[in-house]
């Protein structure tokens, strides 16, 4: 995947991690968003050869519920 794939894949799935985030946690946008980028996950997501990125949405929010209930992060077997 070359860098700008790996960007793009990142624009669209971001916002879709985002409002699972808030349907989830039942919090606002600016709550998600700060939920989301000061985490753990965050930056593993970043980095294209974690493969964190074909994770579902749901699957990615499942780690950062783990992440902000345990202080652990916590990935699936195939990530």
């Amino acid at each position: 995947m070359t860098e700008i794939e790996f960007k793009s894949t990142l624009q669209m799935l971001i916002p879709m991690v985002i409002q699972v985030i808030i349907d989830k946690r039942n919090v606002s946008v600016i709550e998600a968003v700060k939920l989301l980028y000061i985490s753990g996950l965050y930056k593993k997501l970043e980095i294209e050869k974690t493969k964190l990125w074909h994770l579902s949405p749901l699957a990615l929010y499942e780690i950062l519920d783990i992440e902000l209930t345990t202080g652990k992060l916590v990935f699936p077997t195939e990530a």
